[in-house]
């Protein structure tokens, strides 16, 4: 009886401890993950298990799978009429019949959010889309991502689920590769056009990934209107590396409110519990 007593007691404890740190923090989005990488320590969460769609959040798959197969990357790839979006119909700069390296589509995906770039990056691999589909969900079960499933690599189809858990672990294996740390983290980038002798000035789609009171080391946004405005990141804060993963947060700039309200909580709120 005694031992139960204990048991409860410590159960109470650890649960209040977890319900204490998360006081003074309070998130739009519908889903978040705060987790220290070093120690892969969570500190915050919220409904952290929900499966829901991530929209673009799945590029960051869609480079690991091209990374790990090590395709040449100075190879030039071709948008075709295939990669066009005709689930959403968003637009893109890059007009069938161009021709980038695979370095550039990859860029380009991570960077400003290409839908074409990622699509063609996908269509290019061996076997086509549908291996190149069956690889991300290979990867997915190999990082330990039991709640996602990957449907394509541009991430428009809401069939493209996971939980804030699940890409915790996607933003944590994706900093282990220095282009996506690069491309990822592009604050702006010029491509030229050979065929037409001209340059399109793309930029990264997170605005954060600008500002000098943020040192960004993964990055990538998405949105549709089944998933809200989403965002992941890597980045340090009080001198530690941290993942945030916010999904679904209502309204343009909620998303970068929340990070920014996350790394004031790091910085003032919660660093100073950790120093007491």
């Amino acid at each position: 009886m005694n031992k139960l007593i204990v048991a409860l007691c410590l159960t109470f404890v650890f649960t209040g401890s977890a319900v204490a740190q998360q006081l003074g923090l309070k998130l739009k989005s519908q889903a978040a993950l705060i987790m220290d990488a070093q120690q892969e320590r969570i500190l915050f969460h919220k409904n952290p298990d929900k499966v829901m769609p991530i929209a673009s959040i799945t590029k960051l798959m869609t480079a690991i799978v091209v990374l790990d197969a090590q395709l040449p990357l100075d190879e030039e790839i071709f948008i075709e009429a295939a990669d066009v979006d005709i689930l959403k119909n968003t637009r893109s700069r890059l007009r069938v019949g161009t021709s980038l390296t695979r370095e550039e589509m990859l860029r380009l995906a991570l960077m400003s959010s290409e839908n074409r770039a990622a699509a063609t990056l996908g269509r290019n691999y061996p076997g086509g889309t549908r291996a190149f589909v069956d690889a991300m969900n290979r990867k997915a079960f190999e990082l330990g991502m039991g709640s996602s499933y990957f449907v394509d690599s541009t991430g428009l189809n809401r069939a493209n689920v996971s939980t804030a858990r699940d890409l915790a672990k996607l933003v944590s294996a994706a900093y282990d590769y220095e282009i996506i740390r690069e491309f990822s983290t592009t604050a702006a980038h010029a491509v030229e056009f050979e065929d037409d002798d001209h340059s399109v000035q793309f930029v990264n789609s997170n605005n954060l990934v600008r500002s000098t009171n943020w040192e960004i080391g993964v990055s990538k946004t998405g949105f549709l209107s089944e998933a809200g405005r989403c965002l992941v990141m890597q980045a340090n804060i009080t001198g530690k590396p941290i993942i945030i993963v916010l999904l679904d947060s209502l309204g343009k700039n909620t998303r970068l409110g929340d990070a920014n309200r996350i790394k004031k909580w790091m910085e003032i709120g919660f660093a100073r519990k950790v120093r007491g």
